[in-house]
């Protein structure tokens, strides 16, 4: 029998640090380049694996990032998580970010951007249409995926590298219970570090955010509330809203003791402002996971299928 331990490390933990993780042996209906590089941080390779079906693919890619708790790696990926996307059609893209604790949350958004122009970069390659693709993450990646959606930016078209020229805007997001405002965290005014004294207190690393100090040669803490205020703007999806934001569908448990309900209301209500098509998919009694999580990513093809055929 096969052990879902993704599934029970939702139910055991409450941050589902491994959100797709079951190694059972892959069946043949779909082809898998695994640890594509996309890019390179500091000499260290950022990886991606492509799921690709052998049949009915239908040209759009579905990209997943792999993180929890802003922690990723390849042993995270399996087949299991993506049966629902590759029966739809979709060409499917697992992607391992730079970690925690070596990397922080901007460090980390960066390597998305860079995925999603790689991708776009390659799309002839993997068949898929550069101008219909989806993006989605579960906790960590939930956050990723939304700050991606969102702030999203047209590529260098001076960038002597040629997938820097890319665009890393996406057509449609979907995601679980993912973190949108580190400044009004749970309430109003309550900003990320009140969090991490408590439901974010397992989390502090990726929030030690640093710049290069020139005096000593070397990256050095932020300790300045204000600037370390400016940088939780940054990185919250919510700040970045604007009317032209990718149609957008998020599950969240109204129980979470982790990532406040308040945090997918407060995005459904901004997205709403500017009229930007949002479904908050609210499950009662449900807290951060819940048993039958990986059936759910079925209603994000759903929504995929809805939004990408629209997509130009």
């Amino acid at each position: 029998m096969v052990i879902k331990w993704f599934l029970l490390v939702l139910i055991l933990t409450p941050w589902a640090l491994k959100p797709i993780c079951v190694r059972a042996e892959e069946p043949q209906n779909f082809t898998r380049a695994e640890d594509v590089i996309y890019g390179r941080k500091f000499g260290t390779a950022l990886t991606l694996d492509v799921f690709t079906p052998k049949e009915n693919a239908k040209g759009l890619a579905a990209v997943f990032i792999i993180s929890g708790g802003w922690t990723s790696g390849h042993e995270f990926v399996s087949h299991e998580g993506f049966a629902s996307w590759l029966a739809s059609g979709y060409t499917c893209f697992a992607v391992v970010h730079g970690s925690q604790p070596k990397y922080t949350i901007p460090e980390v958004i960066q390597d998305i951007h860079r995925a999603i122009r790689f991708i776009r970069f390659h799309a002839n390659d993997y068949g898929v249409d550069p101008n219909r693709i989806a993006l989605a993450g579960s906790s960590a990646g939930g956050h990723l995926a939304l700050t991606i959606g969102m702030s999203g930016t047209a590529g260098d078209a001076n960038a002597k590298d040629p997938v820097e020229r890319e665009s890393s805007r996406v057509q449609a997001v979907a995601c679980f219970f993912g973190p949108t405002d580190f400044l009004n965290y749970g309430q109003t005014g309550r900003d990320f570090e009140m969090a991490l004294q408590e439901e974010l207190a397992p989390f502090k690393a990726p929030f030690d955010f640093t710049e290069w100090d020139i005096k000593s040669g070397r990256y050095v803490l932020i300790t300045d509330k204000e600037k370390k205020l400016e940088i939780a703007k940054q990185i919250s999806p919510i700040t970045h809203v604007t009317e032209d934001d990718p149609p957008t569908y998020i599950i969240h448990g109204d129980k979470d003791p982790i990532v406040p309900i308040q945090q997918s209301e407060s995005m459904k209500a901004a997205l709403e402002a500017v009229k930007v098509p949002v479904v908050l998919d609210i499950r009662k009694g449900q807290g951060h996971g819940w048993e039958g999580w990986l059936d759910d990513l079925g209603l994000f093809a759903e929504w995929f299928d809805q939004h990408l055929q629209k997509a130009k």
